[in-house]
């Protein structure tokens, strides 16, 4: 009996490292195609999920795949991340063994993007910054008016507009220089800014949007994807 019971549990043991070992050679897959297709500068951390991988694997069906992208990964400034979950990813085994797999279905797909404040800053050029300030941001950048180069500081809101993410600036203050009221309200549009979301895969939509200490968080999802 004791004999036994060392045979079986060898046996389990085996189990174990052929599944791990399987489940980490399909996430270095994953990641290789998502570095060729997205035109990605590295390939990404995948995560294939859900104990035992092999059982996934030969019921065609994967619970949870999840995928981290770095700034560097994206080509973005630093701070800009992207996390995706694709929940229940179908592949039949017939079709993985003989390498018919030309789409896969996917339940739900749910992605948070931050946008840092660098790129935010980027849309409106020369020195500007933006930072949080509370729910909403601060956004700096010097200007020219009636030839003088005036620094500008305001608060301001951001919402979504359809794709877009909006920031309009409402309490504008003018930093060292003595100008008219009327000359200050002038420029208060000069801090607006207004980042078109690039264009999803998958059918992706921006469902929500929220201020964080490191940029802005934006959700997506999509149900009854399929990747090409």
């Amino acid at each position: 009996m004791r004999k036994l019971l060392v045979v079986l549990l060898v046996l389990v043991a085996l189990l174990v490292a052929a599944d791990r070992v399987g489940v980490r050679l399909a996430e270095q897959a994953v990641a290789r195609q998502l570095a060729s297709q997205g035109g990605l500068t590295s390939a990404p951390d995948v995560d294939i999920t859900g104990v035992p991988f092999l059982t996934q694997v030969l019921g065609g069906s994967y619970d949870d795949v999840r995928v981290a992208l770095t700034a560097e990964e994206l080509g973005q400034p630093a701070g800009t991340t992207a996390q995706v979950s694709l929940r229940g990813v179908h592949v039949p085994l017939s079709d993985l063994v003989g390498g018919q797999v030309a789409e896969v279905p996917v339940d739900r797909i749910d992605g948070r993007a931050t946008l840092s404040y660098a790129l935010l800053a980027e849309q409106l050029g020369g020195d500007a910054t933006v930072t949080r300030d509370g729910d909403g941001l601060r956004v700096t950048r010097t200007v020219e008016v009636v030839g003088l180069d005036v620094p500008l500081a305001g608060s301001g809101t951001v919402r979504l507009d359809g794709q877009d993410v909006v920031v309009t600036v409402d309490r504008v203050s003018v930093v060292g220089v003595d100008l008219p009221p009327a000359v200050v309200d002038g420029v208060q549009g000069l801090l607006d800014l207004r980042y078109p979301v690039p264009e999803l895969p998958f059918g992706l939509q921006v469902t929500g949007l929220r201020v964080a200490g490191d940029g802005l968080l934006v959700d997506v999802r999509a149900t009854d994807a399929v990747l090409r």
